[in-house]
């Protein structure tokens, strides 16, 4: 099967599972699992035109819920953040993969400072001087509004975390698969193509790791058209 025969199966695969935009329950998601995400006006033409995958992603075990979370920000209180604090897009790299394009779009010299991670103690100290908290938040507001309203998610409930997680996990094959498939690039009009990282523009993911893994194998399909089919 080829790597385009491959991602069509998967997106065909995917299509028959509920589709999630924000708002949504938290209570309707899974404790753990592999979710997918689809952008606004971006396209594959597998099976004719429909949305195609721009990111997956994971986490370690029992934090699906919150990881999505991070992404959308449900919670207004995590924006309240000061020069002493990490803001929302140091716990979500979705986030911050997003805020780099813009910031790159815009020709942002604070891109700079965005780039930086302030998740440690050891960090802030040595770049506090750095940070203009309030064009931050303006920032992730930005961030925010647009995966609330241009990004929607499918997700499969992967139990194990050695299943979805590492070079033999699913995540890294999955991503592997829709990155080098040819029918699924971004458009002239993604916002993904002001990317800083040239491996988001290039692969049409807003992802950065697992682009060179080892693409789904024949017992892999096997566990997601497993896990699909009881999701």
């Amino acid at each position: 099967m080829s790597i385009s025969d491959s991602c069509a199966q998967l997106h065909n695969m995917l299509e028959r599972l509920p589709l999630f935009s924000y708002p949504f329950d938290t209570a309707e998601l899974p404790m753990n699992g592999i979710y997918f995400f689809y952008e606004e006006g971006e396209l594959c033409d597998h099976t004719g035109l429909k949305p195609r995958i721009v990111r997956v992603g994971t986490h370690r075990d029992g934090n699906f819920r919150t990881r999505i979370s991070e992404h959308f920000l449900p919670d207004e209180r995590k924006m309240k953040f000061t020069a002493d604090q990490p803001a929302p897009h140091d716990r979500s790299i979705f986030r911050k993969h997003v805020g780099r394009a813009l910031l790159n779009k815009a020709g942002d010299p604070y891109l700079s400072v965005w780039e930086l991670e302030f998740t440690t103690r050891k960090a802030r100290d040595a770049a506090r001087h750095l940070r203009n908290v309030q064009k931050e938040v303006e920032i992730e507001r930005e961030v925010t509004q647009i995966l609330r309203q241009t990004f929607c998610f499918r997700f499969i409930e992967i139990p194990e975390q050695a299943n979805r997680m590492g070079a033999q996990g699913l995540e890294s094959a999955i991503i592997a698969t829709v990155a080098r498939c040819q029918v699924c690039a971004g458009s002239p009009k993604w916002l993904g193509i002001y990317a800083p990282n040239s491996k988001i523009r290039e692969s049409g993911l807003w992802n950065i790791q697992h682009l060179n893994s080892l693409p789904l194998s024949d017992s892999q399909f096997e566990m997601l058209h497993s896990a699909t089919a009881q999701s």
